[in-house]
């Protein structure tokens, strides 16, 4: 059974798009078969493998506008058992050209139907904003991840976030649940980053991921030279990290 995981903030620079990159790869040498979909018009997750979005003849927009299947915009990459849908430079003006689509909330949903069982994850990163494409996402996933930055405007915005996964859960998408917040760019030496971490008890009291995801320069070296942190430095604190995270996702199998 796939299990689809978007992960969502609407906040840019909380390591969004590096979550999405570096536990799907790390849940691909596992053992899983994944498929991550960049749903981010900026490209990042398909940069992070190497891949030019802005040069792709199609990518995942193609497939939601029905112009390409989405067995033909799925491409291998350098891990083994870990494909990816990616972003090709149309998806920029996906939120305003889907508008007047029918049932443009479940584009993704439906092309993601021709594929799924072929994967044991799909891991979808969303754009920084809760526009169309964000709630495509919501639509099409099981579960979702809230990575939250351990800084001091780490929780605005947040209510509306929850709210927009409340609304989609009422009316369109009854099976979507919050897997877990996900404390990112964590530096234990200053007391600002544990207040965070106490507040957002508040928000999810029993939904805080274990692993914390530390401030690592590596990880934020790895996208330039096109590969996940498993890749570009296996021993980094950083990758340990997300093995660990990928580890503890994959504990919640039901």
């Amino acid at each position: 059974m796939v299990r689809t995981i978007a992960i969502v903030n609407q906040k840019g620079g909380v390591g969004k798009t590096t979550t999405a990159v570096n536990l799907s790869a790390y849940l691909a040498s596992l053992g899983k078969f994944v498929l991550l979909i960049d749903l981010d018009p900026q490209g990042n997750a398909s940069s992070a493998f190497g891949i030019d979005h802005r040069s792709l003849p199609e990518g995942i927009y193609e497939s939601l506008t029905g112009l390409s299947p989405m067995k033909q915009v799925i491409q291998a990459t350098a891990v083994e058992g870990h494909k990816l849908a990616p972003a090709s430079i149309s998806l920029a003006g996906a939120n305003i050209e889907l508008v007047n689509v029918e049932r443009r909330e479940f584009r993704l949903r439906d092309t993601l139907a021709e594929v799924a069982h072929e994967y044991d994850y799909v891991i979808i990163d969303c754009p920084p904003s809760l526009g169309l494409l964000t709630v495509n996402a919501l639509v099409g996933a099981d579960e979702v991840i809230i990575p939250v930055q351990a800084e001091y405007y780490a929780l605005e915005g947040l209510s509306s976030l929850l709210e927009t996964i409340s609304l989609v859960r009422e009316n369109i998408n009854q099976e979507l649940e919050i897997l877990g917040a996900l404390i990112t760019m964590y530096d234990d030496r200053y007391k600002l980053t544990h207040d965070v971490f106490h507040e957002l008890y508040r928000y999810f009291p029993n939904r805080i991921f274990r692993t914390v995801i530390p401030r690592n320069i590596r990880l934020a070296e790895a996208p330039s030279y096109g590969k996940p942190i498993l890749q570009y430095d296996r021993g980094s604190r950083g990758a340990k990290a997300y093995e660990k995270l990928a580890r503890e996702v994959i504990f919640t199998e039901s």
